[in-house]
């Protein structure tokens, strides 16, 4: 049987509803990111979360930074507000160490090293995998911590309009227009939209920052289409470009920004129980400063993937995946830059069975960076069924980390002769269902040779050592007709030699927590969050005058269903007006209000 063919045809129409917002996980919910194939969420050796765009509606998140918190083994650090950068840390690892993907395409800049999470349009989105530990062993450099992969709208059955319309505090607002529809062998996906907020000043008084207004805009476009051929070829190509203008406090004070995704594939089956993949994808980050709208630079980063994929079906329980992944990355900038491109190509295979109770994942690959040579990485899991609802995990996975462009060349602040980074986890997994939801507890810890940070003068440089442990919690259930959904993380991600042995990493708080409750009274839906994290500090030294305290956000919505095809929506943010700081001396949104009318024919 062509076993991948038929699971991969089956999920371009059907998106069950889970996540972290949702009470209940389908049994038949397909992920693709953690092993690279096709399997039932439930299946997954590695610790997984899934967001479908109903989770994403029901939350009524304006940003993808919104979808992200609170999600388990994540804490997320801003600059300032809607917009403006910020700084995503899995399981206490560093932020450039996320691989971000859309649509299956590496993206980020080469520059920076990181994703703008900020200026991906949340309403582009149609459902998120979010894959803890490492993954090198299958995406090569930057997933040390863990990947992230956004898939944008993708949908079949009768072409359906939709439209929505936000407003709310600070002059935001948020308009999308799409529509969607296909049928079993084409479908073709349309969404257009722009938000704007009038922002907040960015930095507090005490830094000396104007005292101003940093405001944001955000025009995005995206297109998802495809077709089945009837000899079983399925081509699909999708582009998604978003162009994003921003104001904060600071030498620049401007930017005018581009994230641009382009991306195709081919899947065939060139004999039974082979089926083969063809991918080839361009991302784009560019980005220009001004100061008082004078041209100051430009960093314009692209990142060019090809990929072939194999995955042969051995049997109903075994399938043997093997490919090539070609990437390079290249810098056009104003800043002159010792090297500004680099090639990377790599091989890479992996084993899954299922015996008996028992279940099995190991993979290996072998990256050639063109500056930093070959390396090697390779994942072990393992799963046993302890019962019909409860089974056992453990795993171990080995990682690197390219230094980006700016590490190396960035004058008067790279470091040439910087050395890739390295790790090593185990994680020891627990999880199960009960008959009104399931639960998960996950531990690890993480050792990294040559993490990059920073000395005195902030200049990069390799820590010898680090060690990142920690412990991850999550529940889903239902208590008399209310939806329960809770994650807790504890992390302890220290330095462990050097001038700062010992320290924290910064940024990263060591406790958070989120707790969400909804239910249904008709058509009437309301729901609460409760999210809090833990103090931190700014600096790698943890300076006394660099803490920042832990703090707690209670946010309330509410949702009315007029009739079939019109939804009304609204959200308390900080419902106690707290003020605080996830980066040292930039400002967070204070008590805030937005209201959606949603059109959404079913």
């Amino acid at each position: 049987m062509q076993i991948k063919s038929i699971i991969f045809a089956a999920a371009l129409c059907a998106a069950p509803s889970i996540g972290h917002a949702a009470a209940h996980e389908s049994l038949g919910e397909v992920v693709v990111t953690a092993t690279r194939t096709a399997q039932a969420a439930d299946a997954s050796l590695a610790s997984v979360t899934v967001i479908t765009r109903e989770d994403i509606d029901r939350l009524q998140a304006q940003s993808l930074p919104d979808v992200l918190r609170g999600v388990a083994g994540l804490t997320i650090s801003n600059n300032g507000g809607a917009g403006k950068s910020n700084s995503v840390f899995m399981r206490g690892t560093n932020a450039d160490h996320v691989l971000v993907l859309v649509d299956g395409i590496k993206i980020g800049s080469a520059t920076l090293g990181t994703a703008s999470f900020q200026d991906i349009p949340v309403e582009q989105i149609e459902r998120i995998e979010i894959v803890r530990g490492p993954r090198a062993s299958l995406y090569g450099s930057e997933a040390i911590g863990g990947v992230i992969q956004i898939f944008t709208r993708k949908s079949c059955g009768t072409p359906t309009p939709s439209a929505s319309f936000t407003a709310g505090s600070y002059g935001t607002y948020n308009t999308a227009l799409g529509l969607s529809g296909g049928g079993k062998q084409g479908w073709l996906n349309f969404k257009l939209n722009q938000q704007n907020t009038g922002g907040f000043n960015a930095k507090s008084n005490a830094t000396g920052a104007d005292l101003d207004k940093d405001g944001y805009h955000n025009s995005s476009l995206g297109l998802n289409g495809g077709y089945s051929f009837e000899n079983g070829v399925i081509a699909d190509a999708h582009a998604l470009r978003a162009n994003s203008k921003n104001q904060y406090d600071g030498n620049p004070n401007e930017s005018k920004g581009v994230q641009q995704v382009l991306g195709g594939s081919l899947k065939f089956a060139p004999m039974q129980a082979w089926n083969t993949t063809l991918r080839a994808g361009s991302s784009q980050d560019y980005l220009n400063n001004f100061l008082n709208g004078v041209f100051k630079s430009r960093f314009n980063t692209q990142r060019d993937t090809l990929t072939w994929q194999n995955d042969f079906a051995l049997n109903a329980d075994d399938i043997f995946t093997a490919g090539m992944d070609y990437q390079n990355d290249r810098v056009d900038s104003t800043t002159l830059y010792t090297k500004s491109s680099r090639s990377n190509n790599a091989v890479f295979g992996q084993y899954q069975g299922v015996f008996g109770r028992s279940s099995v994942q190991a993979s290996a690959r072998r990256d050639n960076n063109q500056q930093f040579g070959v390396h090697i990485t390779s994942g072990l899991g393992y799963g046993y069924a302890l019962s019909d609802s409860t089974r056992l995990t453990a795993s171990y996975g080995t990682a690197f980390k390219a230094p980006t462009f700016n590490q190396l060349y960035y004058p008067g602040f790279g470091l040439a002769t910087l050395r890739p980074e390295l790790s090593r986890s185990v994680e020891l997994g627990l999880a199960g269902r009960v008959e009104s939801g399931k639960w998960s507890v996950n531990a690890y810890q993480t050792d990294i040779t040559d993490l990059i940070g920073f000395d005195a003068a902030f200049n990069p440089v390799n820590i010898n050592t680090a060690r990142l442990t920690g412990v991850e919690g999550q529940m889903k259930t239902q208590l008399s007709d209310w939806d329960v959904a809770t994650t807790l993380t504890w992390q302890d991600p220290r330095q462990t030699s050097g001038a700062n042995s010992g320290k924290l990493l910064n940024r990263r708080a060591r406790e958070a927590m989120r707790v969400e409750i909804a239910r249904q009274f008709g058509e009437v839906r309301v729901a609460s969050s409760l999210y809090g994290e833990g103090r931190r500090y700014d600096d790698l030294a943890n300076s006394p005058g660099k803490q920042m305290g832990g703090y707690g956000l209670l946010d309330v919505r509410a949702e009315y269903r007029v009739n079939k095809v019109w939804l009304v929506q609204g959200r308390l943010d900080n419902l106690l007006d707290k003020q605080y700081e996830t980066a040292q001396y930039f400002n967070q949104a204070r008590r805030s209000v937005y209201l959606t009318l949603n059109y959404q024919p079913r």
